[in-house]
């Protein structure tokens, strides 16, 4: 690789860093070349970029772009490193879950992965990266408990006006029988002082 092939895979991975807020650093190393492209095609229906690259220059573009954001990745890079990047935080993880499961193999193995600014070393973390909530997960919980309160206060608030309305109609009729009852007791009033008058 002549160096301005390496400068131009550089900024390529640069770019991709850039891009994607979750990457998995996985090792494919004993995969057939019949296993990779498989797993290239599993990538690619579920939108997850997966690129082959050297060590070297994975460290070099993540150390131009934030040598101490990325730090915790650098002992991960070893041996062959397949790079996956994805939006979705656990895509990737579900990806080489299903592969090994379909293979029966212990590949591609999960050298680290970065998710949102965590760094998570090692194969053992597979099974937690497979259970992370994606963004949307996390909405669709926190609207489903904003609007369980909401969905109580307003049923509530429409169970207490039903009844106050019931109240409202069952109090009209009382209140109006006084109202005809009133001029019967003006009456005596009205007629008292006509009885000087006739004396």
């Amino acid at each position: 690789m002549t160096p301005a092939q390496k400068t131009e895979a550089i900024e390529m991975l640069k770019e991709k860093f850039s891009q994607y807020n979750n990457f998995y650093i996985t090792d494919t190393e004993s995969l057939t070349v019949a296993q990779v492209n498989n797993l290239r095609r599993h990538c690619f229906d579920k939108q997850v970029e997966m690129t082959v690259a050297k060590n070297t220059l994975v460290r070099k573009a993540l150390e131009s772009l934030d040598a101490e954001k990325y730090s915790g990745i650098y002992d991960a890079l070893h041996n062959v490193t397949a790079l996956m990047f994805s939006e979705s935080p656990k895509e990737p993880a579900l990806i080489i879950s299903s592969f090994r499961k379909a293979s029966n193999g212990d590949k591609p193995f999960l050298k680290a992965a970065f998710i949102n600014g965590d760094v998570f070393v090692g194969d053992n973390q597979l099974k937690a990266l497979t259970n992370i909530k994606t963004k949307n997960e996390l909405i669709g919980e926190v609207i489903g408990l904003l609007q369980s309160p909401a969905k109580r206060v307003i049923a509530a608030l429409l169970h207490n006006a039903e009844k106050g309305g019931e109240a409202a109609a069952t109090e009209t009729p009382a209140a109006e029988a006084p109202a005809n009852e009133a001029p019967a007791t003006d009456a005596p009033e009205a007629s008292a002082p006509e009885a000087p008058a006739a004396e």
